[in-house]
């Protein structure tokens, strides 16, 4: 960051170091999650009537970061079935965050929520003011702090989502709140444009 212009009033400079006490006015934090898991749910994709294409646009996602998937997994619409492979992923597999796709939404079938809750990870909000992906849920697991987030569809075919705004926060272990989401209804709507030049433009740029 800069001062524009090249000088500014003593007054401003003692307001900021009143609002940031001993804190750094900036901080760069380093990427620290490299293992994921990704779970993909839903009985269309269990029963092989359509191919999960869902876990692929995932992985893309993760090797720009360096995140290695050491799990996945096709589960049924059972909560207790991928509750179950939440805490396997991170019990066992050594998984430091997990990514839920599909059963994201209200039909009766989307059970997803209430298989993340089960495990007794810390929901942080389930719906977020950000199209696409309303439909989003961020939580956290155990002592930990274990990401574990429900992604919506639209993570599977829009080239950028709430996922794409949240992902290096959480990739950082930079913990992220209920209000925090809130804010991103600013500047929440990607305007779709013909050429995608994000993140050099409007979208979620409420935090």
């Amino acid at each position: 960051t800069r001062i524009i212009p090249l000088v500014i009033e003593k007054e401003k400079m003692q307001r900021v170091r009143e609002l940031c006490g001993d804190e750094p006015l900036l901080q760069l934090l380093p990427y620290k999650i490299k293992k994921a898991a990704v779970l993909a749910t839903g009985s269309e994709v269990f029963h092989g009537r359509i191919k999960d294409t869902f876990t692929p646009v995932l992985e893309e996602k993760l090797a720009e970061f360096n995140v290695e998937v050491v799990y996945k997994q096709v589960l049924d619409d059972k909560p207790e079935q991928i509750t179950a492979a939440i805490k396997t992923a991170i019990e066992e597999k050594g998984a430091e965050m997990v990514l839920c796709t599909g059963g994201m939404s209200v039909d009766p079938d989307d059970r997803t929520p209430l298989a993340i809750k089960n495990t007794g990870a810390r929901i942080v909000s389930y719906g977020a003011p950000v199209l696409p992906g309303a439909m989003f849920l961020l939580s956290y697991y155990g002592e930990d702090q274990v990401p574990v987030l429900g992604l919506p569809g639209c993570v599977m075919y829009a080239k950028r989502t709430v996922f794409d705004l949240v992902l290096p926060r959480v990739l950082a272990c930079d913990l992220v709140t209920a209000d925090e989401l809130a804010a991103l209804g600013e500047g929440g709507l990607c305007l779709n444009c013909a050429v995608c030049t994000y993140p050099a433009c409007g979208f979620g740029k409420g935090w």
